[in-house]
């Protein structure tokens, strides 16, 4: 039996809903950053599957650069988690309104 569209858009929605939660709810910035990872991969699944189903090469160019600003955005944003901790001794979410003045 094969894997229709429908399987992998069902399971792109799954992981984009609980990327969702996982920033909505997590106080960690390690876990919101991961959480927003997790979306960015369901947006790859389905456009991958879409550009399948499609036979489009289109979709799989818009996979690659999402890769690609998924891999800077790691660079990046775990830069600024580790030199918030250095400083702050804390990734908590909720204690970085204290970084004033």
């Amino acid at each position: 039996m094969p894997i229709t569209i429908d399987t992998y858009v069902i399971v792109s929605m799954v992981l984009f809903s609980l990327g969702t939660l996982g920033v909505l709810i997590r106080r960690n910035a390690i876990l919101v950053f991961m959480s927003v990872e997790l979306m960015l991969n369901a947006t790859n699944l389905a456009l991958a599957s879409f550009a399948n189903q499609w036979g489009s090469e289109s979709g799989h160019l818009f996979v690659f650069f999402i890769i690609t600003v998924a891999a800077a955005e790691v660079a990046v944003g775990l830069a600024l988690i580790v030199a918030i901790f250095r400083s702050k001794k804390s990734i908590n979410i909720d204690e970085l309104h204290q970084m004033e003045g």
